[in-house]
């Protein structure tokens, strides 16, 4: 079934229904952003280039999510921002260009968007369209995860427990990945259980491994499987062979 909005329609909508239908992924939501998008409102041009980018409730389609992003990011939106960032470095809608991505990056994160700071500071602790800088990358590591972003919590974990550019701390280390585990970050939640068991909390880490396939990506599944499975701890080998994981990586 197609759905289509007018300007009408969308001029006497109240407001409360509008956002409640375009909280949904579905295709009448869509036609809704796409009607307020071709108004020129940078909000509904950053949603609706997000959802046509990863297929919520629509077909994915990359080169339309950029003409909405690039719309909203112009605009000043700073999701909107963050995502051509995505997009100049993986190179979806348009050719990959990492120094662009750092570019957006940059700029998302220089105006206090905490995934535009984690996104930029992995940029710099890879070297990838920009020199290697793990001082740099820190600071803003630490920017997003005084904001309470998980993930940026979590890479801090790593920084504590490897000593890099800090002192070794592992209780420092444990606490964050607990802190990311918490906010629901998949990598600090293996992080967290991998300490767990290096405790002897055996009971808590497998709670915890447990609960990564709920939101991990299949490539992340996939190599959490592979560690369970090269463990001398006969109670790991056997997770790795609940369905959850079996199905990780097909």
């Amino acid at each position: 079934m197609s759905h289509t909005v007018s300007v009408r329609q969308l001029a006497q909508v109240e407001p409360a229904r509008l956002a409640a239908i375009v909280a949904a992924h579905s295709p009448e939501a869509i036609a809704w952003l796409r009607a307020a998008a071709s108004q020129s409102v940078p909000r509904a041009q950053a949603i609706l280039g997000q959802r046509l980018l990863f297929g919520e409730g629509c077909a994915a389609d990359a080169g339309e999510a950029v003409h909405w992003l690039e719309l909203a990011a112009q605009a000043d939106d700073l999701h909107a921002i963050n995502l051509m960032g995505r997009c100049c470095e993986h190179g979806w809608g348009r050719q990959r260009d990492t120094t662009m991505a750092v570019y957006w990056y940059r700029l998302a994160a220089s105006r206090g968007l905490d995934w535009g700071m984690y996104n930029l500071a992995n940029l710099m602790m890879s070297g990838a369209g920009v020199d290697v800088d793990r001082a740099t990358a820190l600071s803003w590591y630490r920017r997003a995860a005084d904001m309470g972003h998980a993930k940026s919590i979590n890479v801090l974990g790593r920084f504590f427990e490897e000593g890099w550019e800090v002192a070794t701390d592992l209780e420092r280390a444990f606490a964050l990945y607990r802190q990311a585990a918490l906010g629901g970050d998949f990598r600090g939640q293996f992080n967290y259980s991998r300490l767990l068991l290096a405790r002897g909390q055996r009971a808590l880490a497998l709670e915890w491994l447990r609960r990564i396939p709920d939101t991990a990506t299949p490539a992340f599944r996939h190599n959490v499987r592979a560690w369970l499975q090269r463990s001398s701890d006969v109670t790991l080998r056997a997770l790795a062979d609940e369905t959850v994981w079996q199905e990780a990586g097909q």
